[in-house]
């Protein structure tokens, strides 16, 4: 299993399941964010259109290429069944924010082969690493 720190630095696309509208949620900041920082942001939500400048999508399936994240602003007993998801979708990691922790998810990643990263958050640990992927 890749360290946070790795997952990041390897990712270039990463869906947000439960991206938010409200410009003071986590789920808005925190992939705007990562997007100013170069990642292309995927929202996933099922009441919105368009975020961050991006269509958005009501699934992980209904994305037409590939994800190299999913990261997860949901409640805990929400994040078993997107980790079910991003599994069926062939995503290589998925990451929940900070303050999400759910064993059954970890178990299902980890069964699946793939990264699993819990209870922190992206911006962060990008700022900590010194990760951008601007050139």
């Amino acid at each position: 299993m890749r360290a946070a720190k790795q997952i990041l630095a390897d990712a270039a696309v990463i869906a947000v399941v439960g991206a938010s509208r409200d410009p003071f949620k986590a789920a808005h900041r925190v992939p705007l964010e990562m997007q100013r920082h170069g990642w292309r942001i995927i929202p996933v939500n099922p009441t919105a259109d368009k975020l961050f400048g991006e269509p958005v999508y009501r699934s992980l399936a209904d994305i037409p290429h590939p994800v190299d994240l999913v990261d997860v602003f949901r409640p805990a007993q929400d994040a078993v069944e997107v980790v079910r998801q991003a599994v069926a979708v062939g995503a290589p990691a998925v990451w929940l924010q900070l303050g999400i922790v759910s064993a059954q998810a970890r178990q299902i990643a980890e069964e699946a082969g793939i990264d699993y990263v819990e209870d922190r958050c992206l911006i962060v640990e990008r700022a900590r690493a010194g990760l951008t992927r601007r050139s």
